[in-house]
C-alpha cells in the first residue's frame, strides 16, 4: 500500500469562511484511507483571506501544496492545474464548500483498489438550493444527456477520483473551454457511481453565479454534442411546413373572410428573421470555441506557489 499515493485537489475561490474546516475533514478522510497522500489547493484568483489561510496551512502540514492563478481562470481550470501538479496514483477531485461530504473518499479509495478507473459522486437529494436551481439543473442534466453524443451520468458533479492513467489521458487534452465531467465521459474508462445526499454550503455563499453555471452548460453542450449545428436544419424544415401550411390558410381566407395577405407574408417574414438570426448564434458559439483554440494561449498563470517543487 506504501508504494502508492493519492492526491486531493481542490479548488478555492473566495472561502475565507470554510477554509479551516474543510481542511481538517479532508486532512481526516485522507488519513482514513491509510496511503501517503498530498492536498493541492488552487486558489483561483480571491480576493478575500484564502490564500493567506492557504499559506499558513502549508507552513503547518508539508503535505499540503498551493498554487495560485495571477487572475481568476474558472473552476474547470483550476482543477486541470491541480492536475497537472497532481504526483499521486489516483487523484480525487472535490469542492471546498463540504456540500460533497470528503467522509465519502475512503469509500471511493476502496472501490479503486478493486479495479474502478472513474468512481464518481451520484447525487440523490440537494439540500440548501433554491427551487429554481434545483429545477434548471434537473432540466440541464436531462438535456445534456439527450444531446451529447456520450453517456453523462445524470446528477452528477466534479467530486470524482479518476486513476492515474484516467489523469495522463485527460491532460493531454487542452482545450480552454473545459467540462470535465464531459471529458470523462469521452474517454470510455470503467466508470462507478457512489450515491449520496448532497448537503448545503457549510458557510459562505455560492460561486457560481447565474452566468458561471450558463458558461458551464453551453461549454457542456457545445463541447460534446453536435446537434446544435444540425437543430436549424430541423427548424428549417418546420418553417417549411408550417408556410405550406399558412400558404393553404392564407388562400382559404382571401376566397371567404378576405383578410390581407399581406399580414400573413410579413409575420412570415419576421418569423425567418429570427430564425435566421438564432442560426447564425449558433454558429458563433462554434466559431467563438475555435477562435479560443487557435490563439495556442497557456490554459492558466500562476503566480504563486508553496510545497511544490
Amino acid at each position: 500500500m506504501a508504494e502508492r499515493s493519492l492526491s486531493l485537489i481542490i479548488p478555492v475561490f473566495n472561502e475565507e469562511e470554510v477554509l479551516e474546516t474543510s481542511y481538517g475533514r479532508m486532512r481526516a478522510a485522507m488519513e482514513q484511507t491509510g496511503y501517503p497522500f498530498e492536498i493541492i489547493y488552487v486558489n483561483d484568483g480571491s480576493r478575500d483571506d484564502s490564500m493567506k489561510i492557504l499559506r499558513r496551512l502549508a507552513k503547518e502540514d508539508d503535505r499540503v501544496k498551493v498554487l495560485s492563478f495571477s487572475r481568476n481562470f474558472g473552476h474547470q481550470t483550476a482543477v486541470t492545474c491541480g492536475m497537472d501538479a497532481a504526483k499521486g496514483d489516483a487523484l480525487i477531485i472535490i469542492d471546498v464548500d463540504l456540500q460533497d461530504p470528503p467522509e465519502l473518499i475512503p469509500e471511493m479509495v476502496r472501490r479503486w483498489e478493486k479495479g474502478g478507473d472513474i468512481i464518481y459522486g451520484k447525487r440523490l437529494k440537494r439540500e440548501g438550493e433554491t427551487l429554481f436551481k434545483k429545477l434548471t439543473a434537473a432540466a440541464y442534466y436531462r438535456l445534456l444527456a439527450w444531446m451529447s453524443a456520450y453517456p453523462i451520468p445524470l446528477d452528477t458533479g466534479d467530486f470524482r477520483l479518476i486513476d492515474r492513467r484516467v489523469a495522463d489521458v485527460f491532460l493531454q487534452m487542452r482545450e480552454h473551454n473545459r467540462f470535465l465531467r464531459g471529458m470523462s465521459a469521452w474517454m470510455g474508462f470503467r466508470t462507478e457511481p457512489i450515491e449520496y445526499e448532497r448537503h448545503e454550503r457549510f458557510a459562505g455563499s455560492t460561486k457560481y453565479t447565474l452566468r458561471k453555471m450558463l458558461r458551464l452548460a453551453m461549454d457542456g453542450i457545445t463541447g460534446f454534442s453536435d446537434k446544435p449545428l444540425t437543430l436549424p436544419g430541423v427548424l428549417g424544415l418546420g418553417v417549411c411546413v408550417l408556410a405550406g401550411l399558412g400558404l393553404v390558410a392564407l388562400i382559404v381566407c382571401a376566397c371567404t373572410c378576405g383578410v390581407a395577405p399581406w399580414l400573413w407574408a410579413l409575420d412570415g417574414l419576421v418569423l425567418l428573421n429570427g430564425l435566421s438570426l438564432c442560426c447564425m448564434g449558433l454558429q458563433g458559439m462554434y466559431f467563438g470555441r475555435m477562435y479560443d483554440e487557435l490563439k495556442g494561449r497557456p490554459l492558466y498563470i500562476v503566480a504563486e506557489k508553496h510545497n511544490i517543487q
